[in-house]
């Protein structure tokens, strides 16, 4: 069974530093719902939040019916939380963290095995290794499965493809979408745009405040510019110079390119892109209109006032 959760006008800060800034936020049972952001964002003192590791200094949290602060013990039995630094116990083989897990839930893997399986076979052949002996996914799976045993209503993973290799963070989201089937409420935080898409919706985050929330498919949607493509034969200078193209809303470097954010119309857009750039010199000039992506319409929305 999955739960919904509800915040209200949530603030924390360190000091000087406001980490969170008046969120509120509605999240669905059953939903992958991701926390997208760079670092400092507030990620993570959300999530500490939460698992109620820590206190806001205002607003309140309620996860299905229970309050994160009078509640917290009855919030810590049905939570499953994996933090950005992954909570093994090195010196313990695979198997003997997954019983140490168990048994602070008073269960056992056996009972809950039928949640854990999809990710245990994968590491059984390396249950009598150490922890600190295993890869970085592996570490990952790992860290999954104890986060699971106990068979959570909501599973809290802050950052967990942070440092593993491009096919460990695409298994990692397929067993994430298994164990949504299985009717747990997913939270997700991660530093890389493009897995906003493997979401079900998104609040994009940016120094404690919430940019926007909805659907990967649907921000993109509202990306009112037109985008785009320049490349040439002399990519080191062309930001530089591009920075200084009338018309322009914002450029940035984006892969093996430079794109170019602007309110002109298609042609007229390319016709004096490419007329500018000319009499600078540059040869072999590419320009081509671009569909955005979640990064394009995270990069205009960080130029819009947050209130």
């Amino acid at each position: 069974m999955s739960v919904s959760v509800n915040i209200q006008n949530l603030k924390k800060s360190y000091q000087k530093v406001k980490a969170l800034k008046e969120i509120s936020l509605d999240i669905l049972p059953n939903e992958i719902f991701g926390f997208i952001g760079p670092d400092g964002a507030g990620k993570t003192t959300l999530f500490r939040i939460l698992t109620t590791l820590i206190l806001a200094d205002k607003g309140s949290v309620r996860i299905g019916n229970y309050d994160v602060v009078k509640d917290y013990k009855k919030i810590r039995q049905i939570t499953g939380y994996m933090p950005g630094r992954v909570s093994l116990y090195m010196d313990l083989t695979v198997e003997e963290n997954l019983k140490f897990y168990a048994r602070i839930f008073n269960t056992s893997i056996e009972e809950n095995f039928d949640l854990i399986e999809d990710i245990y076979n994968q590491i059984a052949p390396f249950k009598n290794r150490r922890a600190g002996d295993l890869s970085g996914g592996m570490k990952q799976k790992l860290a999954l499965s104890c986060a699971l045993i106990h068979k959570p209503e909501l599973l809290v993973l802050d950052e967990p493809t942070t440092g593993v290799d491009a096919v460990s963070r695409k298994e990692f989201w397929e067993l994430l979408k298994k164990m949504q089937k299985k009717g747990i409420t997913i939270l997700v935080s991660t530093p890389y745009m493009d897995e906003a898409a493997l979401c079900d919706r998104v609040a994009l985050m940016q120094s404690g405040n919430l940019m926007t929330v909805d659907k990967p498919e649907q921000i993109v949607n509202n990306f009112s510019e037109t985008l785009i493509s320049v490349k040439t034969n002399n990519m080191y200078r062309l930001l530089g110079d591009m920075t200084g193209f009338e018309g322009s809303e914002r450029v940035y470097r984006f892969g093996d390119a430079l794109h170019l954010a602007t309110r002109m119309k298609t042609k007229q857009i390319k016709e004096n892109v490419h007329r500018f750039l000319s009499e600078k010199g540059y040869q072999e000039i590419e320009i081509s209109v671009t569909e955005p992506v979640i990064e394009d319409c995270f990069l205009a929305l960080m130029e819009k006032p947050t209130g």
